[in-house]
């Protein structure tokens, strides 16, 4: 069934995380793929109950710190031999291990920096607007001492009075309709 024209999906909140955990399994068990848990904390057995995938931060860390270090031996080359060449007391110009220390520099600053950049990005922040904050009980507890679990309107599986009704089988504190 398609989701109705505006709405987001449903928001069930509870008062403990076990309670969240138990009903992200049974979510996950029933057929439900498009869903979030919202926590005041981190809660790991919600990430697992979720299926939560690994990250690709690390990978992104890994490429600007290649990227840094072949910048470093790259300019470092370009300016002491083609450049700016110097013949100090018979050297040669390309002098290799005195690149090491600048490279391993780069490599950490571009590291860091991507890694810094690239997790906003895979979390596609900032988000300035989410449809979630249109739900009153989420704006007073999501960030003290309430746990969530929405189920979006997009999961193929989603209908207001099936979901409503699942959702209801945990006894939460409130289902609220979430409007786009």
């Amino acid at each position: 069934m398609t989701p109705r024209e505006g709405i987001y999906g449903l928001l069930a909140e509870f008062n403990t995380p076990t309670e969240l955990v138990r009903a992200t399994e049974q979510a996950h068990q029933s057929g439900y793929r498009r869903m979030e848990c919202y926590t005041p904390y981190p809660v790991e057995e919600a990430a697992v109950a979720l299926r939560f995938h690994k990250t690709r931060v690390p990978l992104v860390c890994l490429m600007g710190g290649i990227m840094g270090m072949t910048t470093a031996f790259l300019m470092e080359t370009w300016i002491t031999v083609w450049s700016y060449p110097m013949n100090i007391a018979g050297r040669p110009l390309f002098s290799w291990p005195a690149f090491i220390i600048p490279a391993y520099e780069w490599t950490i600053l571009f590291a860091g920096l991507s890694a810094a950049f690239g997790m906003l990005a895979l979390n596609g922040l900032p988000q300035l607007y989410h449809p979630l904050f249109n739900a009153p009980n989420f704006r007073d507890g999501a960030s003290t001492d309430k746990f969530f679990l929405c189920l979006e309107a997009e999961d193929p599986r989603f209908s207001i009075l099936e979901t409503r009704a699942f959702l209801e089988k945990f006894a939460p504190v409130s289902v609220v309709e979430v409007e786009l």
